[in-house]
């Protein structure tokens, strides 16, 4: 089983700023997601994420950082993600403690 990493919104900043492959993966919400949302972020409610792999995350590789509001979707989320076999999921909780402008 993969582990998922928890990183601090500082570190999840500066990684969505390294240059590199990033998917950031927004689990709220619709509706939140349109009030606001970290740019970039792509909408992935947590009660779709099931059984299957999801079609936006084609890579089980690929280094994804997910968030909510305050960092319980999130956490489910990223475990649920690791136990379908993505290897490089991040946790970096919730917008509500995310101090950038995006």
């Amino acid at each position: 089983m993969n582990d998922v990493k928890k990183l601090t919104p500082k570190e999840a900043y500066d990684r969505m700023n390294s240059g590199d492959d990033i998917t950031i993966i927004d689990v709220r919400t619709e509706g939140e997601y349109e009030e606001k949302h970290i740019k970039e972020a792509v909408l992935l409610t947590l009660d779709t994420i099931g059984t299957s792999r999801p079609d936006q995350l084609p890579d089980l590789n690929a280094e994804i950082l997910v968030y909510c509001r305050s960092g319980v979707r999130s956490a489910a989320a990223a475990k649920k993600l690791a136990d379908l076999g993505y290897t490089n999921v991040n946790d970096f909780g919730g917008i509500i403690d995310w101090p950038y402008d995006e």
